[in-house]
């Protein structure tokens, strides 16, 4: 029998104090052993940090400079100044930057300026004058260590008190950790003005990286550290000098001369400027001044959230033929030494170093973006594609003014080599591309206009004049007149000359073919995309179930079953199915893609239109597009079916572009012919943006290389391969003003009529 348990509830309250007690000292036990395995050490900086921060962190030495004028900025100074100085007797050259600022007490310099990376000004947004603080990162500092092989630092307080610091480079690399390094500091009391002064030194003899090229790059750099406006972010009395002291035996003249911006800036052919908010909306004004007193225009823009903050965008074109250079000229550049105008070559050499698009942060450049050799918004690359309405990288000239980084999500790299390639940095090249476009369709109406792209005119007329020799004709009969010839031998060369000319206008027809059977080809390019998407999901099938198809046929001839009967069967009807889609399809665009120009026929109008439509069923089932053709059955056209394929498919492919591109809710296409005797008009409406009243007036939407589309999608070539379509068939294509979208109206006159 068990024996009861007769603990008193004193003796439990006991064992439970013991258990407590025991538990305590096993998790001490476990402490301790664990102590024993476990030890913490710091982290401690090895005495090359600094020099890694100068040397890896500060992209070349007209970075360093640029950072340290910066600093300048950052303590108040009106003024920053970079001299230059060569000390042949101690084989020295001499770096000073110096400037008038409130300068440092010995406490900033302490806990500040000689602890790395300290972020001070990320906390301290704006100086004691108000102005917005340039450092960030708490390195600039240290580039001075790219400079030269010493710093000597001597910075002058409010209050009087000079602080001096010297710091030989090389030997921080002699201590094995940063907190070993000491650094000695003197001060004294003066009655200097406040500001600070750093002289770097380097041997002359080893010193191959200053010569009058990297000086001009210095310049280049200074120039266009600051924008050519400012806002009220940027102190504008702020002013960088340049001196040289004491040089011999170089181009180099000795003194100071002021950096000041560019003074082609002031003088452009186009401008387009303004303010995009970061919901991004905002107005743009164009300004042209290749026309004396030209108007200037307003532009309302709205491209939806910027995702990048707001901007300030101010760009500058210049047109680079010979004729806009000697109107620059004209407008007042003058070399800024001599005071007289420049020539032809300086203006070009003057774009060459000025062009560039740069970013801009509280009024200062965020390297390289506006290098002339950093084209960040692909410009060049456009350009290629379309050098008719597209700007190069050397033509223009300009700013786009940023946020901070908590704002805008533009974040600067640490090397200061450009910003980071994120979300907002796209955002920003594709609204500046944006902005940039709206001039570019301005300049190219100009241009247009007053013919200086050299347009070319219709192929077809060009064709016709190619060898009309009424004009020779004439002369030569009036020429041989006059040498007392007889009428038959003026008639018997007359003939000769009208002979040879329908030789040559039977070569000018085929050539027509041709140009026709290319302008049709190229209108299937277009849509090529059609064919891709239509076509993959066929070829999946055929490229998965034929190796089924193989593997039951393979296996009925082994065992004739009813299951792979049934199975090939499938396959069969499916391969059958799938096959008729491509037939489909490829007869949809059959008549884009004869290899010979077919002859006229009379066809039926309504007919060639619906096979149109049915080229685009898929992407506008897929995009909730209508299309509605409204044609009579029984009105026919007697001309080219390939040319009303090629007019019609450009329509709709530009259409469908610009219905999704702004998010149409009403999504329409409406084809609507009406014919009477032998007069036809043919009505193509939709409901997208619509085409702006300028554009419609110059009626340069119809010229080669216009295009309206973004940079890379539209070649520019559609409106005008319909409207030689059109022509060949005695038809004229126009585009008519429309508040509820794009309104293209195809029309003949009842004396040329194919009706």
């Amino acid at each position: 029998m068990k024996k009861k348990n007769n603990m008193t509830i004193n003796q439990i309250e006991e064992r439970l104090i013991e258990i407590k007690q025991e538990r305590e000292e096993l998790l001490q036990e476990a402490t301790n052993i664990k102590d024993a395995f476990l030890t913490s050490y710091e982290i401690r900086p090895s005495g090359r940090h600094l020099l890694t921060i100068g040397e890896e962190l500060i992209q070349d030495q007209f970075a360093a400079i640029v950072e340290l004028v910066k600093n300048c900025y950052d303590a108040d100074s009106s003024s920053a100044t970079v001299c230059f100085k060569q000390i042949p007797e101690e084989d020295c050259l001499e770096i000073r930057i110096e400037d008038r600022g409130h300068g440092m007490t010995t406490d900033d310099i302490v806990n500040k300026w000689l602890v790395p990376s300290i972020r001070s000004k990320q906390r301290e947004r704006t100086s004691p004058a108000g102005r917005t603080m340039q450092g960030r990162k708490g390195i600039g500092r240290y580039a001075a260590s790219i400079l030269g092989d010493d710093l000597m630092l001597e910075t002058t307080d409010t209050m009087g008190q000079k602080t001096t610091v010297y710091i030989k480079w090389e030997s921080l690399s002699k201590y094995e950790y940063l907190d070993q390094i000491t650094i000695p500091i003197r001060k004294e009391v003066n009655n200097n003005e406040s500001g600070t002064k750093l002289t770097i030194h380097s041997k002359l003899s080893e010193n191959m990286y200053w010569s009058d090229k990297t000086f001009n790059k210095l310049r280049f750099e200074l120039k266009k550290l600051i924008p050519p406006i400012t806002d009220n972010t940027f102190d504008s009395n702020f002013g960088i000098w340049l001196n040289f002291e004491n040089f011999s035996g170089s181009s180099i003249e000795n003194g100071k001369e002021e950096i000041l911006p560019y003074p082609i800036l002031d003088l452009y052919d186009y401008r387009i400027s303004g303010k995009v908010d970061a919901n991004g909306k905002g107005l743009l004004i164009y300004e042209n001044q290749r026309v004396r007193n030209g108007v200037i225009e307003n532009i309302d823009i709205d491209y939806g959230s910027t995702d990048c903050g707001e901007l300030i965008i101010d760009i500058r074109v210049y047109d680079r033929d010979k004729d806009a250079l000697e109107q620059l000229i004209q407008r007042g550049l003058k070399d800024e030494g001599t005071g007289n105008y420049v020539s032809n070559l300086q203006a070009r050499q003057l774009l060459n170093a000025a062009n560039g698009i740069g970013v801009y942060r509280n009024g200062f450049r965020i390297r390289p973006l506006g290098d002339a050799d950093f084209d960040w918004l692909t410009l060049n690359e456009q350009r290629v594609q379309n050098p008719s309405m597209r700007i190069g990288s050397n033509q223009v000239a300009g700013y786009v003014h940023v946020e901070s980084e908590e704002i805008s999500g533009l974040e600067e790299k640490s090397a200061r080599d450009g910003l980071k390639s994120n979300h907002s940095y796209d955002q920003l090249k594709h609204i500046t591309r944006e902005v940039l476009s709206e001039l570019e369709k301005r300049r190219f109406i100009y241009r247009r206009i007053i013919d200086l792209s050299k347009p070319n005119k219709k192929i077809e007329r060009q064709l016709e004049s190619l060898y009309d020799y009424s004009s020779l004709m004439n002369s030569v009969s009036g020429l041989l007149k006059k040498t007392g010839l007889s009428t038959e031998v003026i008639e018997e060369i007359s003939n000769i000359i009208s002979d040879e000319e329908e030789k040559k206008n039977n070569t000018v027809e085929e050539i027509k073919r041709a140009v026709a059977m290319y302008q049709g080809q190229a209108t299937l390019g277009k849509i090529i995309n059609i064919v891709l998407h239509e076509g993959r999901r066929p070829l999946n099938y055929f490229r998965n179930q034929i190796p089924n198809l193989r593997f039951y046929i393979e296996k009925f001839n082994k065992n004739p079953d009813v299951d792979s009967t049934e199975r090939i069967s499938n396959l069969t009807q499916g391969v059958s199915d799938n096959a008729s889609i491509f037939s489909s399809l490829f007869s949809r665009l059959d008549p884009l893609a004869a290899k010979r120009r077919e002859t006229k026929t009379t066809f039926s109008l309504k007919e060639v239109l619906v096979g149109v439509a049915a080229v685009f069923e898929h992407e506008c089932k897929k995009e909730n597009i209508t299309i509605d053709i409204l044609c009579p059955e029984e009105t026919r056209f007697t001309g080219w079916r390939q040319d009303f394929y090629t007019i019609f498919t450009n329509l709709v492919d530009n259409s469908i572009f610009w219905i999704n591109e702004k998010k149409v809710e009403n999504r329409f296409i409406t084809i609507e012919v009406t014919a009477q005797e032998n007069e036809m008009i043919i009505d193509y409406t939709d409901t997208g943006p619509g085409i702006s009243d300028d554009l419609l007036m110059s009626g340069v939407i119809f010229e080669p290389e216009f295009t309206t589309k973004p940079p890379g999608v539209g070649t520019g070539l559609g409106l005008s391969i319909a409207g030689e379509a059109a022509a060949r068939n005695y038809l004229t294509l126009t585009a008519v003003q429309n508040d509820n979208g794009a309104h293209f109206k195809l029309y003949t006159d009842s004396e040329d009529s194919n009706v």
